[in-house]
């Protein structure tokens, strides 16, 4: 049996592996911030001494944009040094080590979709961050998955979520109007995840699903399918609140997966349905 240490544990990502992992195959070790702090090398060191899993998958980070832009220290300390510690001791251990990763390593001025060989370029905070912790990764162990996806929605405070929450109090929804990406459920996510870590394909992977859309189109099919009404306008995004700010084209290309021809990611429309209404047909 497999023993798999999944920090941030209480986070969308990390919820959904739980929800989507076989229990009869995998022993987890949940870990959030109450448990053990991630930035503290000697604690991440003991734990995973004591407990040697065979998989560790960093799931824990900093994501509100305008809290990394507030408190950068705090960004890099958890993004970076984080992913360090949680490196070090997979190294140590032997263990494979699973890095989340983001579309904000990019700065989002082409309209082009980025691949995994594309030169980064991080405009925030928040990516500079994350920059650094695969930069960490890649030093620290050999053994490692290191995925980028965007426009990542599950249980928590997301896009999805915050458009059904104002669609339900009647209030209007503003969306940037020049962002396009690609929606990926928190589940489909897991999935792909719970895929490579069987395998000894190692390397840095974009993990999003089919197609591409934009802000507003995203929203007029989240209210779609969730058979709900609101008032949708669009506005630039050098309007919007900082916390609402990314890449104006996020759109990442899965072209490692493509080549290597191991997993097909579902198309964006069929894993916000399967999220909004339960329908799991596109996985048959």
């Amino acid at each position: 049996m497999l023993k798999v240490w999944i920090a941030g544990s209480a986070g969308q990502i990390g919820t959904a592996i739980n929800q989507v992992l076989d229990p009869m195959e995998m022993e987890v070790f949940n870990t959030d911030k109450n448990e053990l702090d991630i930035t503290q090398t000697d604690e991440v060191l003991r734990f995973g001494e004591i407990n040697r899993p065979n998989i560790i998958i960093n799931c824990a980070a900093i994501t509100d944009t305008a809290l990394c832009e507030q408190e950068p220290e705090l960004a890099f300390r958890v993004n970076a040094l984080g992913a360090r510690n949680l490196s070090i001791v997979a190294n140590k251990v032997g263990a494979k080590f699973v890095q989340l990763s983001t579309d904000d390593v990019f700065d989002g001025q082409r309209q082009q979709p980025y691949t995994e060989f594309d030169l980064t370029n991080p405009r925030t905070v928040y990516g500079c961050s994350k920059l650094a912790g695969e930069h960490y990764v890649k030093e620290f162990t050999q053994k490692h998955f290191i995925i980028r996806s965007n426009w990542v929605y599950g249980q928590g405070n997301n896009f999805v979520n915050r458009v059904l929450e104002a669609a339900d109090q009647n209030r209007p929804i503003t969306v940037a109007a020049e962002q396009t990406g690609s929606p990926t459920s928190a589940q489909d996510l897991a999935r792909i995840i719970l895929y490579l870590i069987r395998t000894n394909e190692y390397g840095t992977y974009h993990a999003t699903c089919k197609g591409m859309c934009s802000r507003l189109d995203f929203a007029k099919e989240i209210l779609r399918l969730s058979g709900k009404t609101a008032e949708l306008t669009t506005v630039p995004s050098s309007s919007l609140d900082v916390s609402e700010t990314r890449p104006d084209y996020s759109v990442l290309d899965n072209f490692i997966l493509r080549i290597i021809d191991v997993y097909d990611m579902p198309s964006w429309q069929d894993s916000l349905k399967e999220y909004l209404t339960g329908d799991t047909s596109h996985l048959a």
